[in-house]
């Protein structure tokens, strides 16, 4: 299965709390944060939702 290595690069300061949220969800605390999730079509979908505060890279 392909991974997706996901960096938070833009704060949630300010940000409205569903996008919060799902930033918290994908594992990120703060920015510089750096998980590493299967490409499925929920983490898609929330990468999707809260793409201007990430960096997103496959993984082999």
């Amino acid at each position: 299965m392909v991974k997706l290595k996901i960096k938070q690069v833009g704060s949630t300061i300010g940000r409205n709390k569903s996008q919060k949220q799902t930033v918290r969800a994908l594992g990120l605390k703060r920015i510089n944060d750096v998980v590493t999730k299967d490409d499925t079509p929920e983490i898609r979908g929330m990468i999707n939702k809260v793409s201007h505060l990430l960096e997103v890279e496959k993984v082999d």
